[in-house]
């Protein structure tokens, strides 16, 4: 599939991932259209050049009036939480995708880019996994229901001629305006509330957000229609590796190591506390499980089959990133 001229709609198109796809698809000469719930996000992509709906991803019709005219749909739009409500999950995680590939569907569209995620491997997996699995719920809600949508949309993949869905499993993806990987844990640290577990050996397989699009891209003029592809930036780095080089960046101290049982503990005092001064959570002690992962994940396959090679080095990612920071003053 040529993807010049072509249009995309992107759900979830103000969140960070959603709006630099949007950025790069624009470049690639696409046209560009999108979903998203918060209007303050809306307006900021709108602005940028896309046409884009406000609404919540299970409004039917601000669904249907988004997806108009679109060639492709890549559905970002997700509860992307440590832990919740398994229903709530469920509702828009499953329920949700399989929502937006039928009104892709319906409207005329080729293709459809589901944002799955690594952790349908759960938290405890062999080194390098393929896309093959093992699959692990782990009893999260999270990687329960990326497991639960990815099943769900491969059985609406049954006219891939016509309207082809792929899936790509994203690793940890980080760069200019990433909330989980960036933002959140420099806000930790400045409170004395980020610690590394496990003696900082875990991986934290870094996704930088333009190798992403490459990936995305890339799946779609492949049009690999019913595959499923790991995109990482294809790297083995520690936890204490890329945490200690984000302090440096923000002039704070390295990150403590703890014991995971000590952290989970501190997190539960510090969450008795937010609920008294009715604050929202800034961590839950089941978060503590996405920063023990042991092992890198393969990209082989997408290697091999998509010609992906990651084209911004971790050096060049942190550069970057450390000058959004500098931009939004998060960083002296």
């Amino acid at each position: 599939m040529k993807l010049k001229s072509k249009t995309i709609c992107i759900t979830g198109i103000g969140g960070f991932i959603g709006r630099r796809v949007a950025q790069l698809a624009r470049e690639r000469g696409m046209s560009v259209r999108g979903l998203d719930a918060n209007p303050e996000r809306a307006r900021v992509a709108q602005d940028e050049g896309a046409t884009v709906i406000v609404g919540d991803l299970l409004d039917e019709t601000r669904l249907a009036e988004a997806v108009q005219g679109s060639d492709i749909v890549l559905h970002t739009a997700a509860i992307v939480r440590e832990g919740g409500k398994l229903d709530e999950f469920r509702r828009v995680n499953v329920e949700g995708s399989v929502l937006v590939a039928r009104k892709a569907r319906e409207a005329g569209a080729r293709a459809m880019v589901h944002l799955s995620s690594v952790m349908v491997y759960g938290f405890r997996f062999p080194p390098d996994i393929s896309e093959e699995g093992p699959y692990r719920g782990e009893g999260n809600p999270y990687c329960m229901t990326k497991i639960e949508s990815e099943s769900a949309l491969l059985e609406e993949n049954t006219d891939p001629a016509n309207f082809g869905i792929v899936i790509i499993r994203p690793g940890d993806v980080y760069g200019p305006g990433s909330e989980p990987w960036i933002v959140r844990p420099l806000e930790l640290m400045r409170k004395g509330l980020f610690s590394l577990v496990d003696g900082g050996r875990p991986i934290i397989n870094h996704t930088y957000v333009d190798n992403l699009a490459d990936g995305i891209f890339l799946a779609l003029e492949k049009e690999a229609w019913g595959e499923a592809f790991n995109i990482t930036d294809g790297m083995a780095t520690t936890m204490k590796e890329f945490y200690t080089r984000l302090a440096k960046m923000a002039g704070l101290r390295p990150p403590r190591i703890m014991p995971a049982w000590l952290v989970k503990l501190s997190i539960r005092f510090v969450n008795i506390f937010e609920t008294i001064l009715r604050r929202p959570h800034i961590a839950l002690p089941g978060g503590v499980e996405f920063i023990r992962r042991p092992h890198a994940y393969s990209i082989e396959k997408a290697h091999h089959e998509l010609r992906y090679r990651p084209q911004v080095s971790l050096d060049q990612g942190l550069e970057n990133t450390k000058a959004w920071l500098k931009s939004q003053a998060l960083i002296s």
